[in-house]
């Protein structure tokens, strides 16, 4: 894994800031965008092909869940964790299509290897 392109779906700036601080840590990730909400995001995952979309659950326009099933609809290859403080919605994200499920609160340790395994799989 080497340059990977990350996208960044979240409509808090405090939360996009902190995942990207984070990201930017991994030699592996390359390119890193951003978008507020899932109407955005779905321009963007179109125009920009990422290889990974970490996306919040509670936005604006198109919540993560509708815009995970019409990322993972549209561009079955684009891998989608969703991040999200409410792990009540796990179940919800993965019938959605996301390929994991990550707890904000969890350590950056859980992100990285949740990163790490979806990106090895075919």
């Amino acid at each position: 894994m080497q340059g990977i392109k990350v996208l960044i779906v979240d409509d808090q700036p405090r939360s996009r800031n902190s995942v990207r601080a984070l990201l930017s840590t991994w030699s592996w990730v390359g390119e890193i965008r951003e978008a507020t909400n899932g109407r955005e995001a779905l321009g963007l995952v179109w125009e920009f092909r990422p290889d990974v979309v970490l996306m919040d659950v509670r936005m604006p326009e198109v919540d993560g869940l509708e815009a995970t099933a019409q990322i993972k609809a549209q561009w079955p290859m684009v891998k989608v964790v969703v991040l999200s403080m409410y792990t009540e919605h796990r179940d919800e994200a993965l019938s959605a299509g996301a390929d994991a499920f990550v707890g904000k609160g969890e350590a950056s340790d859980a992100l990285l290897g949740v990163l790490v395994a979806i990106l090895e799989k075919p």
